[in-house]
């Protein structure tokens, strides 16, 4: 029988791993306990063209808008009419959508022309998908489930991956073989001192692909959520509240989004941080306010327990005041390349959830796009497997040219690097704002650091340090202004860059 190995336990594996198991023997890895990854901590919902006044298209006029120009059409087009039955399929997995009035409750968020964004447990969607999905895999029989397992790298044979090296739950190195891997991995919010992403986003997918040959995209675009709690970890306020009501203010009080745009708070969310932050700094750095008073108490604690409790526990009144917010690091719409089945450039290669790069996103993704994205093309990639797909004869050849990108090499008097340090600088030179000295800036001090250590952490670190090279140097190389990507010295869009910015590692064969 067939292997397949899974690395990841978000909404991409989960579902991955349930489909591919129904003709595969599947191995589950997850580098913390089943349950945790970013899916978890997602709030506002999914979205999906479910409703007789909303359409697929609409959806995808939506998403691309969002994208600002680099949404690729045909893959958005597949997001958007294969939603809705992947969200029927979730429900039938067991995920209670809130509903209102006996049919499925929908919110309005950022960008979108039309309510279309479910959610469930009221701003705890994420909770309920993962843990109804968790609850499916548990009682699978054809999945073998790794815990507390740290994938370290890939292993290729003839230019095909065919397993991973991993260190076990004890720290001991082993190695597994499979005839498919499908990375669902997640993302790199861990690059950022602030960021709405749990402490596991460390990248490692992204950073394994890269060591091993695989092309990625679109790395200079990351998206700032605008609205965190200013308090230590950044504690996400879901863009719903907004949707429902919510405005931001000024330090005096005043409301200062509708000056900026005619989406006000509802504007893309690359608009929204940026007005934001502009904010602050023109306040000294001081946070802007979210006042959410109108909405009265019963509605915050209904909708929105989750966030409700954390304001609380912060001690926040925010049904009768405003609570302070700041932008942070929430999604990278950049990753491993892939077709619209999951395939990387890599024969044996698969990558699905916020790990790859559709496409989908652009330069900037569409509220609640991502659960949608996992969901759509980790089932695509598990059919796509179920047709006998593994001898790489029907593997994309990717006709766009891709940058070959020497992985920057230390010094030799490269000292270890801290994780803190790494952190910091990638805040200070690819946050919100990007410029051309910054950027030299921080790649001359990537140099100057090294990875050190062999325990998961120092690999994670290890990871982000390679991560971090590859995004300044693409940041560097767009110069224009484009979605979440914003250079202050080039504040403009150009149409010399209207295209995508493939990069691999010096060395690996197309």
């Amino acid at each position: 029988m067939s292997e397949v190995i899974v690395v990841g336990s978000g909404i991409a594996g989960l579902i991955a791993a349930i489909e591919t198991s129904r003709k595969y023997a599947v191995t589950l890895i997850t580098k913390a306990e089943l349950s945790e990854s970013n899916t978890r901590y997602a709030q506002g919902g999914i979205a999906a063209a479910l409703f007789e006044d909303d359409s697929v298209a609409e959806h995808v006029a939506d998403t691309l808008r969002a994208g600002a120009g680099l949404s690729s059409k045909s893959v958005v087009e597949v997001l958007c009419s294969e939603g809705p039955a992947r969200v029927r399929d979730l429900i039938r997995l067991g995920v209670a959508f809130d509903q209102h009035n006996g049919e499925l409750a929908r919110g309005l968020e950022a960008a979108h022309s039309r309510p279309r964004v479910l959610h469930a447990g009221g701003d705890a969607t994420g909770f309920a998908i993962e843990s109804a999905l968790v609850h499916t895999i548990r009682a699978t029989g054809n999945i073998t489930i790794l815990e507390h397992t740290f994938v370290k790298d890939l292993i290729l044979h003839d230019g095909r991956v065919v397993g991973v090296e991993i260190l076990d739950a004890t720290g001991n190195p082993r190695s597994l073989s499979a005839d498919a891997v499908i990375l669902a991995s997640g993302g790199a919010g861990q690059l950022y001192l602030h960021t709405t992403n749990p402490a596991v986003a460390t990248g490692d997918g992204i950073a394994i692909a890269l060591r091993a040959g695989a092309e990625l995209a679109d790395l200079e675009f990351y998206q700032f959520h605008p609205t965190t709690l200013a308090v230590p970890g950044n504690f996400l306020i879901s863009e719903a509240l907004r949707g429902d009501g919510a405005v931001l203010l000024d330090a005096e009080g005043h409301r200062f989004m509708k000056a900026v745009h005619p989406g006000a708070e509802l504007a893309p969310r690359d608009v929204v941080a940026r007005s934001i932050a502009e904010q602050m700094a023109a306040q000294n750095g001081a946070p802007v306010f979210l006042d959410a008073s109108a909405l009265g108490a019963d509605f915050l604690k209904e909708r929105f327990p989750t966030i409700d409790a954390a304001c609380r526990t912060y001690g926040f009144d925010w049904a009768s005041q405003p609570v302070p917010v700041t932008p942070a690091a929430h999604y990278w719409m950049g990753g491993v390349r892939t077709d619209e089945w999951g395939r990387t450039s890599l024969p044996g290669l698969f990558a699905v959830g916020e790990v790859a790069c559709t496409g989908v996103h652009g330069a900037n993704r569409l509220a609640s796009n991502s659960l949608l994205e996992s969901l759509v093309f980790a089932w695509r990639c598990a059919s796509l497997l179920s047709n006998d797909d593994f001898s790489g004869k029907a593997w994309p050849v990717f006709t766009d040219e891709a940058t070959v990108l020497p992985l920057q090499q230390e010094v030799g008097s490269a000292t270890p690097v801290d994780r803190k340090a790494l952190q910091t600088l990638m805040w200070e030179a690819v946050g919100i704002y990007r410029e051309e000295s910054v950027l030299l800036r921080a790649a001359k001090q990537l140099c100057l650091w090294k990875p050190n250590g062999t325990t998961a952490s120092d690999y994670e670190t290890a990871n982000l340090l390679d991560l971090s090279r590859v995004m300044v140097a693409a940041a560097s190389m767009r110069q224009e202004s484009r979605g979440a990507h914003w250079r202050n010295d080039f504040p403009e869009t150009s149409p010399n860059f209207h295209h995508h910015q493939y990069f691999r590692r010096e060395g690996s064969a197309r």
